[in-house]
């Protein structure tokens, strides 16, 4: 991984609001939300359900657009992008853990992950080896040949991990990536996403689980669609003080 600039923040979100729905049905997911997550940086993302976690993990990656305020990756502002370029800088800056998994159900476990790169214009040996690579990282290489169907919940999971750390990615965005599994295993996941951070990528993940939390440099807590703690400009959460936990 090539060396990022370490003034940049790989992610800016900036007065970032988000508005569902008009008039009484109008709800308000975001309220000018203030947040960087600079290289090497693992930020957790805790607070209640509805308080607009997995919002901001949709607009962070792009998957989204604002109501209002800048959302950028690597410098770049996501809404002054069409659907082609926007869709690029999905593939080679942004790898997604979705809670859901999405992965394709035609696909093996190692076309899963090698997608995004063949899509990229990776030529399809070394996409497959760098699958591969990812799928022995999160533990489960006997699975590359294997249908989602044929996989449990937790392998599935596991599969699109390995999708979203696959190549050159600057900023991994993780929606409760240790749902689905038991415990060693999630700390293993963890753990791989620290040493990706440690390596100089960026990682923003939602957790409710404190003890996953404490992998992380930052906890930043929204409330009402507001960061109430952890935000730009303030102090780290209570829950790390004394340094990053993670760090084991």
């Amino acid at each position: 991984m090539s060396q990022p600039d370490p003034t940049r923040p790989v992610l800016e979100l900036r007065a970032v609001t988000r508005t569902h729905g008009n008039g009484e049905a109008e709800v308000h997911a975001l309220r000018g939300v203030d947040l960087a997550v600079h290289p090497g940086e693992f930020v957790a993302v805790m607070g209640p359900s509805g308080s607009g976690k997995s919002t901001l993990l949709t607009l962070a990656g792009g998957l989204d657009r604002p109501s209002g305020g800048q959302v950028l990756v690597e410098g770049v502002e996501l809404s002054g992008l069409n659907r082609t370029r926007l869709a690029a800088v999905r593939r080679r800056s942004v790898g997604y853990v979705f809670q859901d998994y999405n992965l394709v159900p035609a696909l093996t476990a190692a076309e899963n992950v090698s997608l995004p790169r063949e899509l990229d214009g990776v030529s399809g040996r070394t996409a497959r080896r760098e699958a591969l690579t990812a799928l022995r990282e999160m533990g489960i290489p006997d699975l590359a040949d294997r249908f989602p169907e044929q996989l449990s919940g937790g392998q599935q999971q596991r599969v699109a991990i390995a999708r979203a750390l696959v190549g050159d990615r600057r900023l991994v965005l993780a929606d409760e990536p240790t749902g689905a599994l038991d415990s060693a295993t999630g700390e293993a996941v963890l753990a791989v996403l620290r040493a990706r951070c440690d390596a100089g990528a960026a990682a923003m993940m939602v957790t409710h689980d404190a003890r996953h939390a404490v992998w992380a440099d930052r906890v930043v807590v929204l409330n009402d669609g507001a960061v109430v703690d952890g935000g730009v400009g303030q102090a780290a959460h209570p829950l790390l003080a004394g340094g990053n936990g993670g760090r084991r």
